[in-house]
């Protein structure tokens, strides 16, 4: 049995596709047509791409996207003006650092509005259209499993918070009501559902700093009941759950630990747990999971992260071969897929591995997983 590959998801787009992207950002006049033609270009080609590097679950690379969370505001109501950034508090701590990538444009910058009115969709026209352009790649490169990313309500409500209902609560209520028919969608397609979800690891050093661990805790398990609610009738066989730490190079030392975090990961309606196991804050938690073997659901699947998104090394295939066994020897093959620590190119335009090396990482994932006896 060999080892399935997957990513998080986001993947270096084309000069042309964040042309477009930012064009649309800015509101200036382009062209839908040839935007469109773009977009499906970049995703035949980028599905090629993972083919040849060994990826067997592939994705669209995020391209039509501006980011993870924060394309919401283009397809739903709701959201105007701009908010107030916040740097993670690890960053805080060493703020020559700060400056530093202040300085060499190492943050980006995009539209981040506010929730100023009721949170309704626009429709899903394009999402439709991001799940035609995966779906044709797919097809014309004879690759049989694919994904789609989507934002949680927690997730959403970090980076677009909320100025409109009474309570966070009543906001990710509402979240979770508005963001169930994309979900229903994509998995209505025959794609796998992603939910990114650094609201329940980052989020503690950008947004709760004044609360304790495990009040934070408890701020996290009602992202996972809001994320699970919006998940209501959709098998979990199809969904895989996202949670990092901030895909960003740093000291992270702010970040909370795995071991805090382990229960409420796994409470989420994912039969997929996918996780940072590369990035050296974190490269000691797979511990934790051998620690907690016996709390670990028999039908989760460990899709741990054995390819770092913030360096330009390019790992060892037998440092990803054994970072694979660790998980291997917790729950056996055949519930382990080896993945990335996080997406390469998180916000269009902006990456902190260069694009070619990108693909040599995932070349490398492919080959390590290969080496798993």
């Amino acid at each position: 049995m060999t080892i399935a590959t997957t990513h998080v998801g986001s993947l270096p787009r084309s000069q042309n596709v964040v042309d477009f992207i930012f064009a649309r950002e800015r509101q200036d006049d382009y062209d839908q047509a040839a935007f469109d033609a773009a977009m499906a270009e970049h995703v035949m080609d980028g599905v090629r791409r993972q083919k040849d590097a060994g990826i067997h679950i592939v994705s669209d690379g995020e391209t039509s996207k501006i980011s993870y969370a924060t394309y919401v505001k283009d397809r739903y109501t709701g959201f105007d003006g701009d908010s107030p950034r916040n740097a993670p508090a690890d960053l805080k701590k060493f703020p020559t650092f700060l400056k530093r990538l202040a300085e060499s444009d190492g943050t980006p910058t995009y539209s981040r509005p506010m929730c100023v009115g009721e949170v309704k969709s626009k429709g899903q026209g394009e999402l439709e259209k991001d799940i035609a352009n995966l779906k044709s790649a797919m097809q014309a490169h004879g690759v049989e499993r694919g994904f789609m990313n989507a934002a949680s309500p927690g997730v959403i409500s970090l980076f677009l918070p909320n100025d409109h209902y009474s309570s966070r609560e009543a906001y990710l209520a509402a979240l979770a009501d508005a963001m169930r028919e994309e979900y229903r969608t994509i998995v209505d397609a025959g794609l796998d559902l992603q939910l990114d979800c650094p609201d329940l690891a980052l989020s503690r050093h950008m947004l709760f700093n004044d609360l304790s661990d495990d009040e934070f805790v408890k701020v996290a398990q009602q992202n996972v009941d809001a994320l699970n609610h919006a998940l209501d009738g959709i098998p979990q066989d199809k969904v895989r759950v996202h949670i990092c730490w901030g895909n960003y190079e740093g000291p992270h030392v702010c970040d909370i630990d795995m071991a805090k975090m382990f229960d409420t990961l796994m409470s989420t309606n994912a039969r997929y747990m996918l996780f940072e196991t590369s990035n050296p804050r974190h490269a000691h938690e797979w511990a934790v999971f051998a620690e907690r073997k016996a709390d670990i659901p028999d039908d989760k699947v460990l899709v741990p992260g054995v390819v770092d998104t913030t360096t330009n090394f390019v790992e060892h295939p037998d440092v990803v071969r054994q970072r694979i066994e660790r998980f291997v020897d917790v729950v056996g093959k055949e519930r382990v897929i080896a993945g990335s620590d996080c997406g390469f190119g998180t916000f269009a335009g902006f990456g902190a591995v260069d694009p070619e090396i990108a693909w040599a990482k995932l070349a490398t994932l492919a080959e390590g997983a290969s080496r798993v006896i």
